[in-house]
């Protein structure tokens, strides 16, 4: 028998080691946006990097699109406990950013930001070294906009809400700003392996 309410999703030993805790996995790829879904033409889309309120570099999607360009496949982790294992993304790393820009990483705070308002914080350690990039196509199509096309952060190591949807600029902070979730009582930092969900978590 049965009982509703305990029943456990099955999950093989290859899951059980890339499965953070309180996650399941999924093979669709559900939509969350805080909000409606912005329609960003790639005619006006740019994207530029600042130090505090300077900017020190700003591309159209062509000279964007221009830049060396890196596949990575990874799985991403949602706060709301669904995880999709094996996504593959094409994008430009943050670290080719900076080096086309000719800037290393100038603060340890990073503030990412969105077409619609959006932002989230994100250490800038966790932004290089390959672990970050600026993804232009999923699964080798362009990205829609309900998946936050045409350009989304993708920060796969912390909670998905941190990969920001529609983003149109990184600034280097000299202190931490919380971002539109973090203000809201979501986790600073957000490690799926630490179940960084919430604030005091």
């Amino acid at each position: 028998m049965v009982t509703r309410g305990f029943v456990r999703r099955l999950v093989n030993p290859e899951q059980s080691t890339r499965l953070p805790p309180g996650q399941h996995v999924v093979s669709d790829f559900p939509v969350l946006s805080a909000g409606p879904t912005p329609r960003i033409s790639t005619e006006d889309w740019t994207f530029t990097l600042k130090v505090g309120p300077r900017t020190v570099a700003k591309w159209n999607w062509a000279e964007f699109n221009a830049l060396p360009q890196t596949k990575m496949t990874r799985d991403i982790h949602c706060v709301t406990t669904w995880s999709k294992f094996n996504t593959f993304w094409e994008g430009v790393l943050i670290d080719d950013l900076l080096a086309a820009a000719n800037l290393e990483a100038p603060t340890a705070y990073t503030l990412a930001h969105s077409y619609d308002g959006y932002s989230t914080n994100v250490p800038s350690a966790d932004l290089l070294a390959g672990k970050a990039m600026v993804a232009t196509r999923y699964a080798g199509q362009p990205i829609t906009a309900e998946h936050g096309g045409p350009a989304r952060l993708l920060v796969p190591h912390l909670y998905f809400w941190k990969s920001a949807k529609w983003v149109n600029a990184l600034q280097f902070a000299e202190r931490d700003q919380l971002g539109f979730w973090e203000l809201r009582g979501y986790h600073h930092y957000g490690d799926p392996w630490r179940e960084q969900r919430y604030t005091n978590d």
